[in-house]
């Protein structure tokens, strides 16, 4: 929606005539580009406080992989939470649909004996069939999502101690506990040149071509931009941009190339960022997403079909929250009664602090894996310094409060300008 406001915008100044170059405009413009790089500058900020506290533990490769394997599961819910908040809804029971479908996976793997591949097959069906449950009662019955997922938080619960028996079921198969904590094989070597040493020559290929894709989408976006006459950054800034997030992937994949290659489950968020990206910038049900989100009585008379996208956005939320229910009870090789706890708060928490608005409408995936990447790296940061518990949920806290703050300043600000 923003990026269509944007353009009518565009498209209005266009009609009015030019427009002189003053002060004002170059004022308004960089307020805008902070408002959408404040996420990322706040990210490098805290990234740089850590490493100078942990004397520069933080940033070293073993550690940079923990970050990665530890919040996996918290980045994969994050990409589905941000739909849901996209579309102007909440789920409150993801936490209680990891529990229950790694609880639903074990049994399948461990007591029924049916192979891996199956297993999490069944699996992702099952959450996405929990998902279609909780979907039908808040598009086509009209119940507020926050009553429905907050119902499903206690009975999804419930039905995880019952298929548990109120035990821990394990251990899984190797195939879904490499997926959880293993890394790529080296393919071709190792290079074995300064700081370079010891990096998989696959892993520096595979960041190479991020890198590249990367650049060609952005340079996309930028030409279809300025063919719909919407402005865009000078080319400086924009080569900059480029430069300095090509800086950021490689060293962060020479990092991990340097400890024991990528791990498996980088490789699958890598996937889903990549596909779920596409699919909210490129697709129609993307763009109705947005709308549906933004402005819900002028999506209806534009004729998106508001309750199929609102249903379908909850089924995807379930088959992520089975998907990061695979990968942390792989994770710890068993499935627990206690599992998926306070989960939903941290999904949640990502959308906000990655640029989401507490209204709908506004929001990216990328912006929400930075979000959980943020919360993470707090989490790891506040534990090498040996800070207590207590402290590291009031910094968290404290974060959220700032960026959903910042939200609103920015957009009363941006009124206010008009």
């Amino acid at each position: 929606m923003s990026e269509l406001a944007s353009e009518s915008v565009s498209q209005s100044e266009l009609a009015s005539g030019p427009r002189t170059q003053d002060a004002a405009p170059a004022r308004r413009r960089f307020r805008i580009n902070l408002r959408q790089s404040g996420i990322y500058v706040a990210f490098a900020l805290i990234v740089v406080l850590f490493t100078f506290l942990t004397d520069g533990a933080l940033l070293q490769p073993g550690n940079i992989s923990n970050i990665v394997v530890q919040n996996s599961y918290v980045l994969i819910l994050a990409i589905g939470m941000i739909l849901v908040i996209i579309s102007g809804h909440i789920d409150l029971s993801v936490g209680s649909v990891v529990a229950l479908t790694g609880a639903i996976c074990a049994v399948l793997t461990v007591h029924w004996g049916l192979p891996w591949p199956l297993a999490v097959v069944a699996t992702l069906v099952a959450g996405a069939i929990i998902g279609a449950a909780q979907g039908y009662w808040i598009a086509y019955f009209g119940i507020p999502a926050f009553i429905v997922t907050l119902g499903g938080m206690l009975v999804f619960r419930a039905l995880t101690l019952t298929v548990l028996g109120n035990q821990g079921i394990g251990p899984f198969p190797d195939e879904i506990r490499t997926l959880a904590n293993g890394f790529t094989g080296g393919y071709l070597g190792n290079v074995g040149l300064g700081p370079l040493g010891g990096a998989d020559v696959v892993s520096l290929l595979v960041g190479i071509l991020a890198v590249v894709g990367f650049a060609v989408a952005q340079w996309r976006t930028r030409r279809a931009r300025q063919g719909y006459g919407q402005t865009v950054d000078p080319m400086p800034l924009f080569a900059g941009k480029i430069v300095l997030a090509a800086v950021v992937v490689l060293f962060v994949v020479v990092q991990l190339a340097r400890f024991r290659n990528l791990p498996w489950v980088l490789v699958l968020l890598a996937v889903l960022v990549l596909g779920y990206t596409l699919m909210t910038s490129r697709s129609v049900f993307g763009r109705h997403i947005y709308a549906v989100g933004g402005n819900l009585a002028a999506a209806t008379l534009s004729g998106v079909r508001v309750k199929p996208v609102t249903f379908w956005v909850f089924v995807n939320m379930g088959a992520l929250a089975a998907l990061a229910g695979v990968i942390f009870a792989g994770r710890l090789n068993q499935a627990g009664p206690t599992a998926g706890t306070s989960f939903e708060l941290d999904a949640i928490a990502a959308a906000f602090i990655g640029g989401a608005a507490v209204q709908g409408g506004v929001g990216k995936v990328v912006g929400a894996i930075t979000g959980g990447l943020i919360m993470g790296v707090i989490n790891n940061g506040m534990s090498l310094i040996g800070a207590p518990s207590e402290r590291v949920m009031l910094v968290k806290g404290l974060v959220l409060l700032a960026a959903v703050a910042y939200d609103v300043w920015t957009k009363r600000r941006a009124g206010a300008a008009r």
